[in-house]
């Protein structure tokens, strides 16, 4: 006799959101975005296309929902880092540095594949500048109370020079441990004011 197998589990609507984002996020993985389709998860997935569009809409749907997950994760991770700090300038900088380059490292090449998406749309910048816009609100607030008033757009560059020292360190030219702490140096050269 031909051994059963076990019967199929039903996921709900959350747990099957969470199987097929990372379906997405493992292709993104494997071929980049330039692949992802969402007939493609669908496959992975062992679902219909139905069920994908119904999640997410379209492809832009699903790179959105990849780039709000990291983005919230990110800002817990911050947020985690800074709830105990001391209020030292040094110190915070050094959280709000190695919590950045943790998450983009945890994330791997998958999450700058996807930010290189999200830039070729207009609404999907959007989302991307309104997330930024957040992040660098909690960086802001964790800082100026040890730093003073920081001047328009100098947390701006933490952005930049995040995403240039990660990518250096996912190249191996450079150590996370390296990438910290020049990121770090940036933090306190663009809030501290010029004497």
């Amino acid at each position: 006799m031909a051994a059963e197998s076990p019967p199929r589990q039903r996921l709900t609507r959350t747990e099957r959101r969470a199987q097929l984002l990372d379906v997405a996020r493992t292709l993104i993985r494997d071929a980049g975005t330039d692949e992802l389709t969402l007939a493609r998860v669908a496959e992975r997935a062992g679902v219909t296309k139905p069920v994908v569009y119904d999640h997410f809409g379209d492809r832009s749907g699903v790179l959105a929902e990849l780039f709000r997950e990291f983005e919230a994760r990110q800002r817990e991770v911050l947020a985690a880092a800074l709830a105990e700090a001391v209020p030292e300038l040094e110190v915070r900088a050094r959280l709000v540095a190695g919590a950045f380059v943790d998450c983009c490292l945890a994330e791997g090449r998958e999450l700058a594949d996807v930010v290189a998406a999200l830039a070729g749309s207009a609404e999907l910048s959007a989302l991307r500048q309104a997330a930024e816009d957040a992040y660098l609100a909690m960086c802001r607030e964790a800082l100026e109370p040890v730093a003073g008033p920081i001047e328009p757009g100098s947390l701006d560059a933490v952005i930049g020079a995040g995403d240039a020292l990660v990518r250096s360190t996912l190249d191996e030219r450079i150590t996370a441990e390296r990438a910290r702490d020049v990121l770090t140096k940036v933090i306190i050269a663009v809030i501290t004011p010029a004497s």
